[in-house]
């Protein structure tokens, strides 16, 4: 799974965990299970996140972190609501009273959902940033070939004429010339494939 899917997924399992426990506050112990489930799924992923700062480059490793410790970051809303979860969760499964932790649990509702859409809106961004970083390595390099292929007809070209020159002498090299002039045309070929994957690509996002 993608950072940017597994971010939208938090917000997804985020409502699924409000609503299970809901449920399970007024007495179902299924749901109460499955609560408890999804609460460690969500955690273990927010771990996965908070951890992709060591796989990034510097630049996207410190939006990461901007985004989850800088003076607007939303770590502390998110972990606010983890440990709410995690309170009510254990005193339903405790049996003790749970209605003041159950009522700031939903309360905070609003407030961690918008903390993990700027989550996900900055995996978002990272990966689109990468994708056109991408594009553009790829564009340099089909310039590159395409560059090599039209020096490549040069040469060519002009073997055959030398071939041509030689006559029954230059038969071995007319063969070498017109393998030469094969490949340029398969290079061409490779070039225009990448340079259309590169359109639609563009087209795409």
């Amino acid at each position: 799974m993608s950072l940017v899917n597994l971010a939208a997924r938090q917000r997804m399992l985020s409502q699924r965990m409000i609503l299970q426990t809901v449920l399970a506050a007024s007495g179902s112990s299924s749901h109460l299970q499955a609560a408890q489930k999804t609460c460690q799924l969500f955690c273990d992923s927010q771990v996965q996140l908070r951890g992709t700062v060591t796989k990034f480059d510097a630049v996207s490793a410190q939006l990461v972190r901007d985004t989850y410790q800088g003076s607007q970051g939303v770590g502390p809303v998110i972990e606010q609501f983890m440990q709410q979860m995690h309170t009510t969760l254990q005193c339903i499964s405790n049996g003790d009273s749970h209605k003041h932790s159950l009522n700031a649990l939903i309360t905070s509702t609003d407030t961690v959902l918008e903390a993990l859409n700027t989550a996900t809106t900055t995996f978002d961004n990272i990966s689109k940033g990468k994708s056109t970083l991408l594009m553009k390595e790829l564009t340099s390099i089909v310039s590159d070939i395409q560059t090599v292929a039209r020096e490549a007809k040069v040469v060519s070209f002009n073997a055959q004429v030398m071939a041509a020159r030689a006559g029954q002498h230059g038969r071995e090299f007319a063969v070498v010339a017109n393998v030469l002039s094969g490949i340029t045309v398969e290079i061409d070929d490779m070039s225009r494939k990448a340079i259309d994957l590169v359109a639609r690509n563009k087209q795409a996002s």
